[in-house]
């Protein structure tokens, strides 16, 4: 009960009331909300009573006691210490509501005020972030979506053929809802980690297709920490332990690192799809194991999530590459 703070001041300048925080509510006394509310202890003690009675609240529930320290009243330079009873917000509020007085009507127009703040600004929130969370949603169905879709394959096929062809976009879309996607990769052998020589020379092999003077022009230090990334291991034990996990994470981080001033999506694909054909991961009897689409709508994905997101992005990553993998074994 040591944190006081001042909570209200009368608009002559004449009452101040501070509380008393605990237990995540404030806390007054009797005296106190006398004081607040400008009426003398018996009104402010009927009201409280009436509140009990009529169970607009739990006495139990909303009252305290606290032990207090005030001057000795018979010897000077001596404290003493008393048990008072404190009342929470809720029953402060209830009584605010309740007594008659000029103060009683100011702290009701604050109070109002305050609720109807809240009120409009906590609805104006939750509205954005709902349309937030739904156009994300929406925005990663959608992806998804594409990444099942065959629309070359789909003319002249039967309804049953059709759903066959979209199962493994809407088996990725049940996982997601459902919190199921996959945990981790099903590729676990000897891997060979391309050299940031490597990198960079697959890259320069990009420029001419990209009309820009700082395309892959570096920033930071951050591409070579971001392909250095996977490699990593703690106590013994490689912290991503199959292809799929590195793949995925070596896309993820050079996607959010930005370490060049133009072209980090297009590079970070460009060495997501090294990685994977180093390791004999990108092609299974010849097909791409990942769309052009697909790789395109993830490289997106990344760059338009956000950091608390990147489990779930990640997890994405790494079922599709499982999936695609396993459907041509």
């Amino acid at each position: 009960m040591e944190n006081k703070i001042e909570i209200y001041q009368s608009k002559d300048n004449q009452t101040v009331v501070k509380v008393k925080f605990d237990k995540e509510t404030v806390w007054l006394s009797q005296k106190q909300m006398a004081e607040l509310f400008d009426r003398d202890r018996k009104t402010i003690t009927r009201h409280i009573s009436n509140i009990f009675k009529e169970k607009e609240l739990i006495e139990n529930v909303v009252c305290s006691f606290f032990e207090l320290t005030t001057p000795h009243g018979a010897i000077k330079g001596k404290t003493q210490s008393k048990k008072v009873k404190f009342y929470n917000l809720d029953v402060i509020i209830s009584v605010g509501y309740r007594v008659k007085s000029k103060q009683g009507t100011q702290f009701r127009i604050w109070a109002t005020q305050r609720l109807k703040d809240y009120l409009v600004q906590g609805y104006a929130i939750n509205e954005k972030r709902l349309a937030q969370k739904q156009q994300e949603v929406q925005y990663l169905k959608t992806g998804i979506r594409i990444l099942g879709r065959a629309i070359e394959a789909v003319d002249g096929k039967p309804n049953t053929e059709l759903l066959q062809l979209f199962a493994k976009g809407l088996e990725l879309l049940d996982d997601y809802d459902h919190e199921t996607l996959d945990l981790k990769g099903e590729n676990t052998h000897t891997f060979y980690y391309p050299t940031m020589k490597e990198y960079l020379e697959m890259i320069e092999e990009m420029y001419s297709d990209f009309e820009s003077d700082v395309f892959a022009k570096p920033k930071d230090e951050s591409f070579e920490s971001s392909i250095r990334q996977i490699q990593q291991s703690f106590g013994g034990q490689e912290l991503y332990p199959s292809l799929e996990e590195k793949a995925a994470n070596l896309l993820y981080m050079i996607v959010k690192n930005h370490s060049f001033v133009d072209g980090n999506k297009r590079i970070a694909a460009a060495c997501f799809l090294y990685f994977l054909n180093k390791n004999n991961g990108l092609l299974i009897d010849g097909i791409p194991i990942i769309s052009n689409e697909a790789l395109a709508t993830l490289t997106l994905f990344i760059a338009t999530s956000q950091p608390k997101e990147s489990e779930i992005v990640k997890r994405l990553i790494l079922s599709i590459l499982n999936r695609n993998r396993l459907d041509r074994l």
